[in-house]
């Protein structure tokens, strides 16, 4: 192994292969390959292995990047995808959708000037090599302990959380609504970011760990609340956010408004289903002037997807400057450079329309600060502007929408509606721990909509709770 720390100096920085704008538009793929083994030990070379690694601090699940990095310098491929496990049960999944740019890479001692370790990658490598080679976790030495625990969602937090369960001995059961793993990994984030045979993958490697999954299967409708309760050990809840916010914007309830996670959902399901005609609506956008109202990620897949439907023109407005844009860097770039065009500084004041939605009105906007945080967009006077679209698209996010069963067992919520849980405030609990104490809760319903990867870190730290809960703690310690 290399021991020149200085690399970065004479080798650049390098990102994995890209397919070209002009032909992955025409479909669905990745748009990023696999570095080469020799690329990806060359770049993790780079490292400079920093006495306090600002990457592993900045990342939600703190991942041991240096570590790593030195053993895919060494091409220990085996031993890096092991040491991502230790933090990260989902490592190919933040390789391909975590915003790098903002978490590890962007806090990488050589971003400025050199270009940061290409971190994400490198991620993405390894854990796709390790599984082409037949690489599994090692439960040779787990210890079946009896206890059961029921995961309402399959998403990042409830895969998260079967991961680090069955490492202790757990029986884990996850329970989901739809017909396959991943929650919006799988129906919401396009494929052009994550193919969904990523997913498939996963799930043949959690069954393999022993995580049982239940789906097509709702709570509440196809089984009661109270019987998992009865059931089980202790209950996970990962049910993310799935209700939009609400702009209250005039004429939104036009026909071609449409709700972003509706729209992305509805595409992904069709790709999924093939030739197999879906009785649920799909909305092809074909021919269409698309607007997308809505400056992150989920505002970057929707304008991509308008794209690779065949879209006439896709317009993207946000009301703040794009230095301020809640977005990743790398899908904004990426919007544009497949044709989006970007509208900032405006915000929608009017959806227009009779029978149907024909335009956006907009009025400009200036930032203000006012010392409370983020600068706040002010109205300018006398700047309204129409825009013509066929189609609207609201990516304002997304709210967490608890099922009504839960009050009935004493889970009590802020008054956003997010679940209240230990470690956040409220320190008489464990973390993750909701009033009742067999009932656990993570990721988008106790934080609001955010990142896959914390909602990774909440299932893998609720784990660790429900573990203490049920008296194994040296099974916690050695997940």
């Amino acid at each position: 192994m290399s021991t020149d720390v200085f690399k970065f100096l004479t080798v650049p920085r390098v990102m994995p292969r890209e397919v070209p704008v002009q032909v992955r538009v025409l479909g669905y793929d990745e748009i990023y390959g696999d570095f080469e083994p020799g690329q990806s030990a060359e770049q993790a070379a780079r490292c400079l292995d920093c006495g306090n690694p600002y990457c592993e601090w900045q990342c939600p699940v703190h991942n041991y990047i240096p570590n790593w990095l030195k053993l895919v310098q060494d091409g220990r491929i085996f031993e890096a995808a092991t040491l991502m496990h230790e933090t990260n049960p989902l490592p190919e999944v933040c390789g391909r959708v975590c915003p790098q740019d903002r978490l590890c890479e962007g806090a990488c001692t050589i971003n400025e000037g050199f270009g940061a370790v290409t971190i994400g990658g490198i991620e993405k490598y390894v854990v796709d090599e390790a599984f082409r080679q037949g690489w599994r976790p090692d439960l040779s030495q787990v210890k079946a302990t009896g206890k059961r625990v029921a995961i309402i969602g399959a998403g990042p937090a409830g895969i998260s959380a079967a991961d680090r369960l069955a490492r202790a001995g757990v029986q884990a059961v996850v329970f989901d609504r739809y017909e396959e793993i991943g929650g919006l990994l799988t129906f919401g984030i396009p494929p052009f970011k994550l193919e969904k045979n990523i997913i498939g993958t996963r799930r043949a490697v959690l069954e393999g760990m022993g995580v049982e999954f239940r789906l097509n299967c709702e709570i509440g409708r196809d089984i009661e609340f109270s019987e998992l309760l009865r059931d089980y050990d202790a209950v996970f809840l990962g049910l993310g956010t799935y209700r939009f916010v609400d702009g209250a914007i005039p004429g939104q309830h036009l026909p071609g408004v449409h709700a972003a996670l509706p729209y992305l959902v509805s595409n992904v399901r069709q790709l999924l289903a093939g030739d197999t005609a879906l009785a649920e609506p799909h909305f092809d956008l074909s021919g269409q002037r698309v607007v997308v109202l809505g400056g992150g990620d989920t505002g970057m897949d929707c304008n991509r997807t308008a794209i690779r439907q065949g879209a006439a023109r896709v317009s993207c407005v946000y009301r703040r400057d794009e230095i301020n844009m809640p977005g990743s860097r790398r899908e904004v770039k990426n919007s544009r450079d497949e044709g989006v065009h970007f509208l900032f500084n405006r915000q929608p004041i009017a959806i227009l329309g009779d029978d149907r939605v024909t335009g956006v009105r907009m009025v400009e906007t200036r930032l203000v600060k006012d010392g409370h945080g983020r600068a706040r967009p002010e109205h300018v006077p006398g700047s309204e502007t129409d825009i013509a679209a066929d189609a609207v698209i609201l990516a304002f996010g997304f709210q967490p929408d608890p099922p009504p069963w839960l009050a009935a067992h004493g889970v009590t919520l802020h008054d956003n509606e997010r679940l209240r849980v230990g470690g956040f405030g409220a320190e008489q609990r464990l973390p993750f721990q909701t009033d009742h104490p067999r009932i656990f809760a993570g990721g988008d319903m106790v934080r609001g909509a955010d990142l896959v990867v914390r909602a990774v870190h909440d299932g893998r730290e609720a784990a660790r709770s429900i573990l203490i809960e049920l008296g194994l703690t040296a099974a916690a310690h050695a997940a």
